[in-house]
C-alpha cells in the first residue's frame, strides 16, 4: 500500500486496488470492498507478522529490528525457533518464546517476521 490512491486487493493481493466512491476495485481479479470489511478480515485472521503472514504455535521468526530485553540488545535478523502464541498478551506482547543468551521473553508480531 504505497498511499491513499492504491490498496493492496484483499483477494488477490494485487497492489494496484483503486477507489470509486465507497468502494475499492481491484483491476486484476474485480473483487470490490469498503476498508472496513479488510480491516475485519485482517482482525479475524489471528497472529500476524510484520508482512501480514499469519503465525501459528511452533513457527521459527526473525526478529526485524533490534530490541532493548532483559539487559542486553536483540539484534535484528536474530531468529527465534518454536513460538508460543499468546491467546492473553502481557503487556502488549503476543509471543512467548526463549532466545539463546538472553532467555525467556515476550515479543509483538509488529517486530518479526516468519522464518
Amino acid at each position: 500500500m504505497s498511499d491513499d490512491s492504491q490498496q493492496q486487493c484483499p483477494k488477490c493481493s494485487s497492489p494496484y486496488g483503486y477507489t470509486d466512491g465507497q468502494l475499492w476495485t481491484c483491476p486484476e481479479c474485480f473483487h470490490e470492498w469498503t476498508l472496513e470489511e479488510k480491516a475485519q478480515e485482517e482482525a479475524d485472521a489471528g497472529f500476524s507478522d510484520v508482512n501480514g503472514n499469519t503465525l501459528v504455535d511452533g513457527d521459527a521468526v526473525t526478529v526485524v529490528k533490534d530490541l532493548k530485553a532483559a539487559g542486553s540488545t536483540i539484534k535484528s535478523g536474530t531468529k527465534v525457533k518454536k513460538i508460543r502464541l499468546l491467546d492473553d498478551p502481557v503487556n502488549g506482547h503476543d509471543i512467548s518464546c526463549k532466545i539463546d543468551g538472553v532467555g525467556q521473553v515476550y515479543l509483538k508480531c509488529s517486530v518479526v517476521k516468519k522464518a
